[in-house]
């Protein structure tokens, strides 16, 4: 028997693809299985005017339905089957169309494991160098302590879906080929909820704050991921719960700056102890160490002290600290100190200052004189 598919979607053989998607969604809003659970007329429907949504939104179904009709859901011999698009249409056409009014593939009712969750924590270089322990507080979804992750009220049980009756497909059959489809009611979890828990509203999980404790091994550095298994929000349905990414972030560090394992600070001395040499005073991480300073030390020279910086993350030993010397020039004189340095200039002759004198010679040498 001939189909007239434009009767069946109620609109005229010259309707635009606008009006036909426009007068499909409105029957399918009305006629969908999940709004007639027990009306097989209803269901039947359904099925007709997606058949027929199937073929008059396609430009070329349409094209051959108009030139050839259709016989009892097939085309005209020697030209494709309807049945060839029809999990297309049920599948990606379905979802389009009626996802956001029925909730789309929403597993309502199935096990899922729960989402990961991810949290950056802010720690100071000393609590990376020597490793630390860290509560952290989260907002996350927890199973629900009224229902206990069932989302049903308590003294009801989650029931089976009549729809698929528990199987969590539909089957469609259309000639000799049939068709399965997730269920809509349940979201293929083969169960529906009649009498949702209160506090949950039938999700099974809460939102609640939970103090997670994180240990820090030593040697970590910023961007650093730790993986606490279990740790993340629950699941749905008695699914296991996701995990916990805790993301480090370093602090900057007031004197120190680091390079993987190694440490770099800059230390000021001034210019008389530069020139005769002496101690100084560095610190480090585990306090403060005197360092050799060697006469005619120059601005700008590093001394490296091995060992003194951060333990490696995968135990390959420590690195080193990396002391940069600042030769501050003093900004205000004494009198003495004016006189004692005038007379130091009068003695100079050149010997003490090498650099000084290459660069002079090479500018006679350049400039003649």
């Amino acid at each position: 028997m001939n189909k007239d598919y434009y009767h069946i979607l109620g609109v005229s053989r010259e309707a635009s693809p606008d009006e036909i998607k426009k007068m499909y969604r409105r029957l399918a809003m009305k006629l969908h299985p999940d709004k007639n659970p027990d009306d097989p007329a209803a269901a039947e429907q359904f099925k007709e005017v997606t058949e027929a949504y199937e073929v008059l939104s396609n430009p070329e179904k349409r094209r051959q339905y108009d030139l050839y009709g259709a016989v009892g859901g097939r085309m005209a011999e020697g030209y494709p089957d309807f049945e060839v698009g029809f999990g297309m249409g049920f599948g990606g056409l379905f979802e389009d169309i009626l996802g956001g009014f029925f909730g789309g593939s929403g597993r309502r009712g199935a096990a899922q494991r729960g989402a990961d969750f991810r949290y950056t924590l802010t720690i100071t270089l000393e609590e990376a160098a020597k490793g630390t322990e860290r509560d952290i507080t989260l907002a996350r979804l927890e199973v629900c302590e009224g229902c206990r992750g069932t989302g049903a009220q308590p003294g009801t049980r989650p029931k089976t879906c009549p729809s698929c009756r528990g199987s969590g497909q539909i089957r469609f059959s259309r000639g000799i080929l049939t068709v399965s489809q997730t269920c809509h009611r349940c979201g293929g979890g083969g169960r529906v909820i009649d009498s949702p828990c209160r506090t949950c509203r039938g999700e099974g999980r809460v939102r609640q704050e939970r103090t997670v404790t994180v240990k820090i091994p030593e040697g970590v550095e910023t961007g650093t991921r730790l993986r606490i298994s279990g740790e993340g929000e629950a699941g749905v349905t008695g699914g296991p719960s996701g995990d916990l990414y805790v993301v480090v972030h370093i602090a900057d560090h007031p004197i120190f700056r680091r390079d993987g394992d190694d440490l770099t600070c800059e230390v000021p001395i001034n210019f008389t102890q530069a020139a005769l040499g002496g101690e100084a005073l560095v610190p480090t991480l585990n306090g403060m160490i005197p360092l050799h300073i060697p006469a005619g030390t120059q601005p700008g020279m590093e001394f490296r002290l091995e060992g003194y910086g951060l333990p490696n993350l995968r135990g390959y030993g420590r690195g080193d600290l990396k002391v940069k010397i600042v030769v501050e020039i003093p900004t205000r004189l004494s009198t003495e100190q004016r006189e004692l340095l005038e007379e130091l200039h009068r003695l100079e002759n050149g010997e003490g200052t090498p650099l000084s004198k290459s660069f002079f010679e090479k500018v006679r040498d350049l400039f003649g004189g």
